[in-house]
């Protein structure tokens, strides 16, 4: 079992032993899949432990989805969210996601009132047997040879893992920028929108009380 400790900030880090936990796979059975609103769904997979879990996938923003640049409208490539009129469908790989379908997931760990959840980051449709048997073998090799001995950080390693912690928070900061930017060009649009309107309605007002001034002129000869 993993165990949960608060960080600074109040961010939960988990560990298996002393081994920190940064990201989950599991192989398990969708037997729900809900769409929450425009900016999320989810899918609900049960990996034959007696309990659920779900699985949330984070779309793009229409701000920041291209056809032409984003491999898919989600944050997973292989993964797309197809909805409206009459239609919703989750698609992987070309594959349609339903209940009863088998898959693979790899994701963080998040929590949504008190709940946990996985937020998915790869995903794989599992089409037969075999490959289910051979997650679970490598899932145990993997068990026994790494997660069963204690875990030692080298400096070499503590390094890298700096590196790649600077570089996810840059990258991180650099897409707030991007909706704090495309949130200030929306505001401007509107304000602009709603200032042509109104110069619109009042000219049209204007004419109006012309024409009304000029018909009631005529009325008096």
């Amino acid at each position: 079992m993993a165990s949960r400790q608060l960080q600074k900030g109040g961010q939960p880090q988990y560990f298996y032993l002393n081994h920190p936990v940064r990201y989950i796979y599991l192989i398990g059975v969708v037997v729900a899949v809900n769409e929450i609103n425009l900016r999320y769904t989810t899918l609900t997979l049960d990996d034959g432990s007696g309990d659920t879990l779900e699985v949330k996938i984070k779309r793009l923003p229409p701000e920041l989805y291209n056809p032409v640049d984003s491999p898919s409208n989600t944050e997973v490539d292989n993964l797309d969210v197809l909805s409206g009129l009459g239609r919703f469908d989750v698609t992987v790989d070309g594959h349609t996601v339903d209940v009863g379908t088998v898959i693979k997931v790899k994701g963080t760990i998040s929590e949504f009132r008190g709940l946990k959840q996985l937020e998915l980051k790869r995903i794989w449709v599992v089409s037969t047997t075999d490959e289910e048997v051979k997650f679970w073998k490598a899932l145990a090799t993997f068990k026994k040879e790494t997660l069963g001995k204690p875990w030692h950080l080298s400096s070499t390693e503590g390094e890298k893992l700096k590196k790649r912690l600077k570089f996810e928070q840059r990258k991180a900061r650099e897409y707030e920028r991007q909706r704090a930017v495309h949130e200030a060009k929306k505001i401007e649009q509107r304000k602009a929108r709603a200032e042509y309107v109104a110069q619109k309605e009042a000219k049209y007002e204007m004419r109006r009380r012309k024409e009304e001034i000029i018909m009631n002129a005529g009325a008096l000869i």
